[in-house]
């Protein structure tokens, strides 16, 4: 915090505390009119003569608040509350967050360091690191890709052996660590609402030489779409570009659908997770995905 206001807050903390040894201090002597008087009443009176006094509290009770005020300044002797004074142990919220990380990373190392040795195929048959993947997928994939790994509209299913850009081990544990960025180029200007439709055609056709096809795939030949798709429109891995004879759709299988990326295109993103998880956690999960593909 800037220094006026860390003055603010040490001016406020001393007013406060003052303020309450003042107080108690206050309460423990019998003020002087009252004294003189003699008379320690509230003036409150039931049932003719049960009268309520104005005694001090006991001297015990009220040397349990100075505790509490020597307690406070103790506190604010050793820890941080104080202005921008951080306390003679030096502790911070901070510090001590990555003291337990550390502690925790140290205890999580034990447990991954029997699975290092193993390759991902192995790890992928090995139940004890799939315990572990499992529990991983659950918590930071099942949002996209659900519980079961069977995915939604515009998030792959993980357990069809359909893969974007591959499914061998390295590829699936780059996906994960790296991320990837799917970006399919709308082709609204190049081919036009009948080209699309002819497209659409095509790709739905059970035999894409048929003459119902046709037009469909001089305009899928033609059109750019094989640099991502392929001649015979079955994906490229290299590029991330779905196989399109598969009846596999990532992002619906309807005739609005399909025709709404062709014309506007699409982008998807799956992050990368290697910061998040570290590459301990990235190779057990990608061992429990490759399980899943199985």
């Amino acid at each position: 915090m800037s220094t006026s206001w860390s003055i603010f807050v040490i001016v406020l903390v001393i007013i406060n505390v003052g303020g309450c040894g003042w107080l108690i201090w206050w309460t423990m002597h019998m003020r002087t009119d009252e004294q003189a008087e003699g008379d320690l009443s509230t003036g409150h009176t039931w049932d003719g003569d049960l009268k309520e006094n104005n005694n001090p509290l006991p001297k015990w009770w009220l040397n349990t608040f100075y505790l509490t005020i020597i307690f406070t300044i103790a506190y604010l002797i050793l820890y941080p509350g104080f202005g921008n004074f951080s306390g003679t142990l030096g502790w911070s919220q901070y510090g001590q967050y990555e003291n337990e990380m550390a502690a925790s990373a140290e205890k999580l190392d034990d447990v991954y360091a029997a699975f290092r040795d193993q390759n991902l195929m192995e790890l992928s048959s090995n139940e004890a690191a799939l315990s572990i993947g499992r529990n991983v997928f659950l918590n930071v994939c099942a949002a996209c890709h659900g519980s079961d790994g069977r995915g939604a509209k515009g998030f792959p299913d993980l357990t069809d052996n359909d893969w974007l850009y591959g499914g061998n081990p390295e590829t699936v544990y780059a996906t994960i660590a790296n991320g990837r960025t799917g970006i399919m180029a709308p082709m609204g200007a190049v081919v036009g609402d009948d080209g699309a439709d002819a497209i659409i055609a095509f790709l739905r056709s059970d035999n894409p030489d048929s003459a119902e096809a046709a037009a469909g795939k001089q305009k899928f030949m033609t059109s750019g779409c094989i640099g991502c798709h392929g001649l015979n429109a079955e994906g490229n891995q290299a590029l991330g570009g779905p196989n399109l004879r598969d009846d596999i759709w990532l992002h619906g299988d309807s005739t609005a659908d399909m025709k709404g990326i062709i014309m506007g295109g699409k982008t998807n993103e799956m992050p990368a997770h290697i910061d998040l998880l570290g590459e301990d956690r990235v190779r057990l999960v990608a061992a429990y995905v490759l399980s899943m593909s199985r």
